[in-house]
């Protein structure tokens, strides 16, 4: 993977950012995801925001290589602080971090003034995408699109939402599957839920054998279990 040519997971999560977005990437890496997006015409600027040095000097050099200094800028701070107001950003990705902290940078982002809610965010947990679906309804985003995908054996979710002035009330079971992922289902979908079946099963029958028993934990992975059989 590089510039010229994204990973699968990249490609798809750039096909949600809108055309001549100005486009902040959090958790950047090397930036080829800013710099695929720029370089196809797809987006006006970018922001590259990480926090670890090491991708950070990657992404600072390989912006340097194409000569797009004044077109992406990477920036060394914590999630969203690598944002100013001056930015302009319209459009905010995160991608492979598990959905708690996703929504952790969300929340602090939030907090210090860096998250406008004007601003379409494109997600791709790597894991708990539920909490992420619930932080999201709670503070008044549309779920707009969702995407699942194969790669390298792993399996992803992308989840792009936006503050619309509209609401839908999604219940536990949406959340955990998805509103649009639970509706089109499709062989990847089975193919995450099998697993994820057979982990809850297991869980269940090392709870049960345990010789002190938390009844309502038993409780709430019998109903996972018993969403996930009527899914699949």
């Amino acid at each position: 993977m590089n510039e010229q040519k994204l990973s699968k997971r990249l490609e798809r999560v750039a096909s949600f950012v809108p055309k001549d977005a100005i486009v902040a990437d959090i958790g950047s890496d090397h930036a080829y995801l800013p710099a695929w997006l720029y370089l196809n015409h797809k987006i006006k600027k970018a922001i590259a925001g990480e926090v670890v040095e090491g991708p950070y000097n990657s992404a600072k050099s390989l912006v340097a290589s194409l000569g797009l200094e004044e077109h992406i800028s990477v920036r060394l701070a914590d999630g969203l602080e690598v944002l100013k107001a001056e930015d302009g950003v319209t459009a905010i990705t995160i991608c492979g971090m598990g959905g708690t902290l996703i929504r952790d940078i969300l929340i602090r982002g939030k907090a210090k003034g860096h998250l406008s809610g004007k601003e379409r965010l494109i997600l791709q947990p790597n894991v708990g995408e539920p909490t992420l679906r619930r932080w999201l309804q709670a503070e008044g985003y549309q779920i707009l699109r969702e995407d699942i995908l194969e790669e390298d054996e792993k399996i992803y979710e992308i989840i792009v939402a936006e503050k619309t002035g509209e609401t839908t009330n999604y219940d536990e079971r949406t959340l955990f599957f998805g509103p649009f992922l639970g509706e089109q289902k499709g062989e990847v979908f089975a193919q995450k839920w099998q697993q994820q079946l057979e982990k809850y099963r297991y869980i269940l029958a090392s709870m049960e054998k345990a010789e002190q028993v938390d009844s309502a934990k038993v409780t709430e992975v019998k109903e996972k279990i018993s969403w996930i059989e009527e899914v699949i």
